[in-house]
């Protein structure tokens, strides 16, 4: 989805994106940008702190360079089937924006729909384009049929645009914390690989609000765009199924999937066959963690499950089984009491960085590729069907020097196998 919101944008003229991500994602956003051959910047929030100051910080080192650019602030995990319409309202918005406007991008609403914001239309200003009367809560159903009935209000997308010092200039003037604190955060920052890292300590003490409170519910210079595009916020697997396309009987199933009687069900199974029978109305998520069963009307209370593993510190909480790296990717596919095995892919021209280990020896085997070894001194070029193997203590590296991925099996043993025991001698 964040691949597809990228693509929605190719023919607009516009320049590399800016990426505002927590920094637990940072390598999974990487590889999806490097998937689809896309440069960004890419700004790690230490901590989420809501939409405002994400925006802020996209605007602050938007005009680092002097420059006063437009910003089109888009959600990556928004759907758009009507691309087209979709760059016809952007357009739109981009003669507003230039004037100074804060425009806030309304959805034309099909039916009552209860799990948006909507946003009360005022004086049309130009085709299509409206002053904001009024922002207003998710509705119960029978306000949002008054809603849809009297045509004047929208769905909030959640998508803005708007010159960058016209933001921060808004955001000085209402939600003044907010500017100091990523002013602040922009002003020590630290540029990791391909990341931008900011001020830890100035961007915790900035207040956690979105950009509709803390800017576009009090500005006077807020207009709406009308857009018709097939657009959703896709919030939930419920919504996910809103959207795609079913087959005869209603379900949505990708994957490994077999069904029997099964009816408006949502299954999705990447890693391993799932046979649902005599289901109806469900939705069910196999992944590398875990899997989720859940009628597709309760499918919001999966936060309480998040709350529960928490709060039992479960290792589902804490990690992922695949985990995406700098070089290219680890998963965890068995473990016990003194090993672990994990599979790992090297990109072409990737490499690990140096590092040792104080608890635990590797064994490595080469499935498809070729590896350059780095171990103490030594360098080894060993290739597919061979295997090498890295003592307790021993400084190594794996690097991928070759045109195509690098797939092999590393073998852990040892007393403790946890990730905190390395010691690395470069950054990775």
């Amino acid at each position: 989805m964040l691949q597809s919101t990228i693509g929605r944008i190719q023919g607009l003229q516009a320049s590399d994106p800016i990426i505002i991500t927590n920094e637990e994602h940072r390598f999974i956003v990487a590889e999806q940008l490097r998937q689809i051959g896309t440069k960004a910047k890419i700004i790690l929030e230490p901590i989420g702190r809501n939409t405002a100051p994400a925006i802020a910080l996209a605007a602050f080192s938007a005009m680092e360079s002097g420059d006063d650019p437009t910003l089109l602030v888009l959600a990556a995990d928004h759907i758009v089937k009507d691309v087209q319409a979709f760059q016809t309202s952007v357009k739109k918005a981009i003669e507003e924006a230039e004037q100074g406007k804060l425009v806030t991008f309304g959805i034309v609403p099909h039916k009552a729909e209860t799990g948006y914001g909507y946003i009360h239309r005022g004086t049309e200003v130009s085709l299509d384009v409206f002053e904001v009367n009024q922002f207003v809560e998710k509705p119960d159903y029978e306000t949002a049929q008054k809603y849809l009935d009297s045509g004047e209000f929208y769905w909030n997308s959640g998508c803005f645009m708007f010159k960058a010092s016209t933001y921060l200039k808004e955001l000085q003037t209402f939600s003044p914390e907010i500017y100091l604190y990523c002013q602040k955060s922009v002003q020590a920052i630290d540029y990791d690989l391909d990341f931008i890292r900011v001020d830890k300590k100035e961007f915790m003490q900035c207040p956690d609000d979105s950009v509709d409170y803390a800017v576009m519910e009090h500005t006077k210079h807020a207009v709406v765009v009308s857009m018709d595009a097939g657009w959703s916020d896709v919030g939930s697997w419920s919504a996910l199924w809103d959207v795609s396309d079913k087959d005869e009987k209603g379900n949505v199933s990708i994957g490994d999937v077999i069904l029997n009687d099964t009816h408006d069900s949502y299954i999705y199974a990447p890693n391993k066959l799932v046979a649902a029978v005599g289901i109806k109305g469900m939705v069910v998520i196999e992944t590398k963690d875990a899997v989720l069963v859940a009628q597709k009307n309760n499918v919001q209370e999966v936060k309480n499950i998040v709350e529960q593993l928490k709060e039992d510190d479960r290792a589902e909480f804490r990690e992922h089984r695949e985990v995406y790296r700098p070089w290219g990717k680890s998963d965890a596919i068995d473990k016990g009491g003194r090993y672990k095995v994990n599979r790992i892919t090297v990109e072409p021209g990737k490499k690990q960085s140096l590092q040792m280990h104080y608890h635990r020896a590797e064994h490595w085997v080469v499935v498809s590729g070729t590896a350059k070894v780095t171990f103490d001194s030594q360098i080894k070029v060993i290739t597919e069907n061979q295997s090498i193997y890295i003592p307790v203590g021993v400084s190594h590296r794996i690097e991928n020097p070759g045109k195509i991925p690098l797939e092999l099996i590393e073998i852990q043993s040892g007393s403790y196998l946890n990730e905190d025991d390395v010691i690395r001698f470069e950054k990775n």
